[in-house]
């Protein structure tokens, strides 16, 4: 339950972050602490979290996908 109300507690502080209009990188940072949080969340609360893990997995589906990047000489 704890892991839940840390995904809780970090929704809230995004959504403060962003009424304030705060620094998009700043928003960024807490994104990730977000996936990481529920990520720990569904590892403890595999029960009844079957919404939270389709959503994350749509989430992880529509970020940009790394590309190698191959140095120049």
């Amino acid at each position: 339950m704890d892991e839940a109300r840390r995904v809780l507690e970090r929704l809230r502080g995004i959504e403060q972050l962003e009424l304030a209009g705060g620094d998009p990188r700043q928003l960024f940072v807490e994104i990730g602490e977000l996936v990481a949080e529920v990520d720990r969340w569904l590892e403890v609360e595999p029960a009844g979290t079957d919404a939270a893990a389709a959503a994350l997995a749509h989430f992880r589906a529509a970020l940009p996908q790394p590309r190698e990047v191959v140095p120049t000489t």
